[in-house]
């Protein structure tokens, strides 16, 4: 019999500011890490004001993780130290593996005049094997990534991962992760086979639903599902539709030494990743 997930916990996501002033949801970060391994922090930007996001993210370090953006609305400018330069539009993905450092910055603009910026950056940790790894970029385009629709009427794009035989367009990420955004019509009930042991997670960013296979808690927007072991998770919509990103991931275990956008294994690691930063030698690889 298959093993559907319980909720471990479910939490509220909380504003908070990042970069040079941008105003954004914290969904989780620093003090989950143990629950969330292999994943560090989620945020979740939307704001039909451009003086929450204009500022962006000016120019600043990573070493030792992955960043993955998802936009769903609005463009966001990139340029990295190794002369990289692009844009991430509406319904793109940038999987970036920062791996041995990458110094880049990321500028929210205007989208043929309308304000409405709604996104996601979540950070994945990496193994301390693929830390100091060649750094890389899986950018994919909106028109890369396969929506499926469930016999139930629901409708999943899928980033990273597989549904009934067709899968998403990122691959070869070392804690063989899913991402996926799922919308389920009122009413409807959506249902995803998970592997064993992977920490999985649902954030619901429209309408509301429940989680648990006796539908008794309604989980509403803005908030964050943890569920426990098993190999199935099945989410239905309430009176209203449901969306939500749905991620998994295996976790690493490790001990994690983390400061700003730096992750890594041991404090002595991170001294040398800002001493290098500060004397010009952090880049590895051009």
């Amino acid at each position: 019999m298959t093993e559907i997930r319980k909720i471990k916990t479910v939490f509220k996501s909380q504003p908070t500011m990042e970069g040079a002033g941008v105003r954004l949801k914290r969904v989780f970060g620093h003090r989950e890490t143990e629950m969330m391994d292999p994943f560090l922090l989620l945020d979740h930007f939307g704001s039909d004001n451009p003086d929450d996001y204009l500022k962006g993210f000016p120019w600043h370090p990573h070493r030792g993780i992955e960043t993955i953006t998802y936009l769903i609305e609005g463009s966001v400018e990139h340029e990295d130290s190794m002369g990289n330069k692009g844009l991430i539009g509406s319904g793109d993905v940038q999987w970036m593996t920062a791996g041995s450092g990458i110094v880049h910055q990321e500028m929210p603009g205007r989208v043929d005049g309308m304000p409405r910026l709604l996104g996601f950056q979540l950070w994945a940790n990496l193994p301390s094997s693929n830390k100091m790894m060649h750094p890389r970029y899986q950018d994919i385009k909106d028109s890369q990534i396969p929506t499926v629709e469930t016999e139930s009427g629901a409708k999943v794009r899928i980033i990273c991962g597989k549904i009934d035989g067709t899968c998403g367009p990122v691959s070869e990420i070392v804690t063989d992760p899913e991402y996926m955004d799922v919308t389920v019509p009122q009413g409807k009930e959506f249902t995803h086979s998970v592997k064993k042991g992977h920490t999985v997670f649902a954030y619901v960013f429209g309408g509301h639903g429940y989680f648990d296979a006796n539908s008794e808690r309604l989980v509403e927007s803005d908030h964050l599902v943890v569920f426990e072991d098993g190999e199935q998770i099945i989410a239905k919509a309430g009176e209203q539709h449901l969306r939500f990103l749905l991620v998994s991931g295996m976790p690493i275990g490790e001990t994690i030494a983390w400061y700003g956008s730096i992750v890594m294994n041991s404090k002595e690691e991170l001294e040398t990743a800002f001493q290098e930063y500060r004397e010009g030698t952090f880049i590895k690889h051009d």
